[in-house]
């Protein structure tokens, strides 16, 4: 059991980004690959990412410059933004949705080639590329929300092969962000609490989670979001494993925490929370629950849950 985006490919190959030469090299190359996403979805083939070589017609309305990811399998990897892209036919309804179920297929694609959303994928994605698809999400999300300097509001320009923006004007170098959130299995004897938010698909809950603060540590991020959200004190709080996240733009902070009772009260934030028996999440688990579907898999809170069933945790 894994958790989605967390292998690693060949090499991102950092020394690269700024050697204008030697990407200009790799771009007339045959042989690299270049991932189309197009407005947060990537390009899927019938057994991987649907990567295509340098002057593919799908990269023809490419809005950005081209990300390079690095070296995986002895080949160039970059990620092409075409979100400038208009299918003819578009449910923009649907894409606004929790999960987007729909797929979008660009007239030049190879056959069996769609964009589809990384979240139903990406535990069928073979792991490297998983991992590629989740970095060229965050980092062009990034792109498309910090189109202006935060120094001088001045549009700042994309550099460093994607890597970077630089302020023209008052010279502001500024890197793309990652959020820190907490993910916690807060449990009591032989349960665990879950909880789910508003506006989530019926059925739908998950271990909390919360935006680390500035100025905080993981295990007090954890104990300040569990109290908030449901007024239960914890104690034992202890790190088990991380996820990048690229929904926007996070890094999933995997916790366990043990509540000191089991009564609680729900925030704004929560719409409903409810305590599960092991055999009980073991049901839920198995989609032998009807009031609880199983987490997805891949995802971080998929782990945490199957740790603590397993009694590894």
């Amino acid at each position: 059991m894994h958790n989605a985006f967390d292998a690693q490919w060949q090499s991102r190959d950092a020394g690269a980004r700024g050697d204008t030469a030697r990407l200009e090299q790799m771009l007339a190359d045959a042989r690299t690959r270049i991932l189309p996403l197009w407005r947060g979805k990537p390009h899927l083939a019938p057994e991987g990412l649907g990567l295509v070589g340098p002057g593919d017609p799908v990269l023809a309305q490419t809005e950005t410059p081209l990300l390079y990811l690095g070296q995986e399998a002895g080949r160039a990897h970059f990620a092409a933004d075409i979100s400038r892209w208009e299918p003819e036919v578009l449910d923009r309804a649907a894409l606004a949705m929790f999960t987007d179920t729909t797929l979008q297929i660009h007239p030049d694609a190879p056959p069996g080639c769609h964009f589809g959303e990384l979240r139903l994928a990406m535990a069928t994605l073979p792991a490297a590329q998983a991992a590629m698809a989740a970095t060229a999400r965050a980092v062009f999300n990034w792109h498309h929300t910090h189109r202006f300097c935060a120094r001088c509001g001045a549009e700042s320009a994309i550099v460093m092969a994607g890597w970077e923006r630089q302020c023209p004007a008052c010279g502001a170098r500024h890197f793309p962000r990652t959020d820190p959130v907490v993910i916690m299995l807060v449990t009591h004897g032989n349960s665990v609490l879950l909880g789910r938010s508003h506006g989530w698909p019926e059925g739908m809950y998950s271990a909390l989670a919360g935006f680390v603060e500035p100025g905080e540590t993981l295990e007090r991020a954890v104990a300040r979001e569990v109290l908030e959200e449901t007024g239960l004190e914890t104690q034992r709080i202890r790190y088990i494993a991380s996820q990048p996240w690229p929904f926007p733009n996070s890094l999933m902070l995997g916790c366990l925490a043990e509540a000191t009772g089991r009564a609680f009260t729900l925030d704004d934030e929560l719409e409903d929370a409810l305590w599960l028996s092991r055999e009980e999440m073991l049901a839920a688990w198995c989609g032998e629950d009807s009031r609880i579907k199983p987490a997805r898999r891949g995802a971080i809170a998929h782990f945490l849950i199957g740790q603590w069933l397993a009694g590894h945790v």
